[in-house]
């Protein structure tokens, strides 16, 4: 590893100012690790940058000193990705934050890296249109979404990030400044290099600019809250609402277990359902009256499989006692744990029960308590080793076990490491161990490609550290 010297610190100095490249002890804690904090390294330095001239500066310089650098946005990861656990300098993005522009005719918003989703949705929202893609984590920065193609509640209809990028403007490892994509409904010219960005998690190059797709403001959006008595049979309708024409938008399943830590947590009760799990289903469209009809057919079909009741969340007051219930399932069970690791696993949704039911041995096996939750309609799901206070080797050797069996599971499921929160440090050997050496290789030879020194983003994804 290349460390930083006085005459490194005097570049940086002169391309963003001194109250903007702060080094050792000027660097807050919080930038050496992330939301889950599983990962601590502290970089060297911290780069504040405010223009794509100043990122391209930047590069350009580390580059050629053969400096790491990794970049950030609002830390929310959970895998360790924008962790410098190489030192070098982290390239803090979040003053980029300016939405540039509308395009009301194409329907495209052209954006800054550092503009915080919640800031996109509102601005959409405003000017009568929808940007689809909803992670649970609102203040994540809309380069963080597009660097781990987050998917979120409405992947089941509207897809996930890739689906929404029209072109990105990315700076290189050398400092060169490219656009890739275009702002066109369609695009058959060459490679899709802008595609293999996308998901990359800063491992390829810097994103300084976003062309976005957006779609009309739904007229009416609803949730119908439906009650079952097992997990089991709530899973087991996914299939038939999928199939069924009706168009959900979001279908997430929920535990009486996860709901009861998060009422703790909040101080405020869950509306009240039957059973001991539930499924939370969305429906957006033209009219109300058509939302309406979908709902009652979904509700049919959730009673033809043994729901307990189904409840229209229709109310203002209700919709937003739900949905924050639903936003706040990670924190309440972080904090009812103390520590926890996470397993974001997707596999085929008609696979979603075989997979719980191996969650039970799996926590007696690894002696750690598990915690779930996740998106029925797409197969995503959390799954939450919890501390709750054990020592330290006891722990260890719970997250090793724990995350073995639950990867080789899914892998048997047909399913896949992660669903919408990457790679980054913490799941490279996951990903190896799914994939095998021969993708793996073809990846490192794509980043290769873009980034011959290896400078970004080092020991995340594809790469092992030095």
């Amino acid at each position: 590893m290349k460390h930083i010297t006085e005459t490194d610190r005097s570049q940086f100095y002169a391309i963003v100012g001194e109250q903007r490249a702060l080094f050792g002890n000027e660097i807050s804690e919080d930038y050496s690790h992330d939301e889950l904090e599983g990962v601590h390294c502290m970089p060297e330095g911290l780069i504040k940058v405010r223009t794509a001239e100043e990122v391209s500066a930047v590069l350009a310089y580390c580059n050629e000193r053969r400096i790491p650098v990794v970049t950030r946005g609002s830390g929310t990861g959970l895998v360790g990705a924008a962790v410098a656990v190489t030192g070098g300098i982290i390239l803090d993005m979040t003053a980029m934050n300016r939405i540039k522009s509308l395009d009301e005719t194409n329907m495209t918003v052209t954006v800054e890296p550092g503009v915080l989703l919640m800031e996109l949705a509102a601005f959409a929202d405003e000017h009568g249109f929808l940007y689809p893609p909803d992670p649970g984590e609102k203040t994540a920065t809309i380069g963080g979404n597009i660097s781990t193609n987050a998917g979120g509640m409405r992947a089941v209809k509207y897809g996930v990030t890739r689906d929404y990028v029209m072109s990105l403007t990315c700076v290189l490892a050398d400092g060169s400044i490219e656009t890739f994509g275009a702002a066109t409904v369609k695009n058959s010219s060459g490679y899709s290099l802008k595609d293999l960005i996308i998901g990359s998690e800063g491992t390829l190059c810097v994103i300084v600019e976003a062309t976005l797709r957006l779609v009309p403001k739904p007229a009416a959006t609803v949730s119908v809250l439906a009650g079952f008595d097992t997990f089991a049979n709530a899973v087991a309708a996914v299939p038939k609402i999928i199939c069924s024409g009706t168009g959900p938008t979001a279908v997430e399943f929920l535990t009486r277990r996860a709901i009861s830590l998060t009422e703790e947590y909040l101080g405020r009760l869950f509306p009240k359902f039957p059973g001991e799990a539930a499924l939370l289903l969305t429906y957006d469209g033209s009219s109300e009256r058509d939302v309406m009809e979908r709902i009652e057919q979904s509700a049919e079909i959730c009673i033809g499989e043994n729901a307990i009741d189904c409840y229209i969340v229709d109310t203002e007051e209700r919709s937003g006692a739900v949905w924050k219930a639903r936003g706040a399932f990670l924190e309440a069970i972080k904090a009812s744990a103390g520590q926890l690791d996470e397993c974001d696993v997707v596999v085929p949704r008609a696979n979603i029960e075989a997979f719980v039911a191996k969650l039970m041995p799996i926590s007696e096996e690894s002696g750690l308590r598990i915690e779930y939750f996740g998106h029925a309609g797409d197969g995503n799901l959390h799954v939450y080793l919890c501390r709750d206070g054990v020592e330290q080797e006891k722990w260890d050797k719970g997250l090793a076990s724990g995350f073995d069996a639950m990867y080789e599971y899914a892998k048997e499921l047909g399913g896949m490491v992660s669903g919408e929160h990457g790679i980054g440090f913490v799941k490279r050997h996951a990903l190896k161990s799914r994939i095998g050496e021969k993708q793996i290789s073809l990846m490192a030879g794509i980043k290769h490609v873009f980034d011959p020194n290896g400078i970004l983003n080092p020991g995340k994804v594809c790469t092992e550290t030095e």
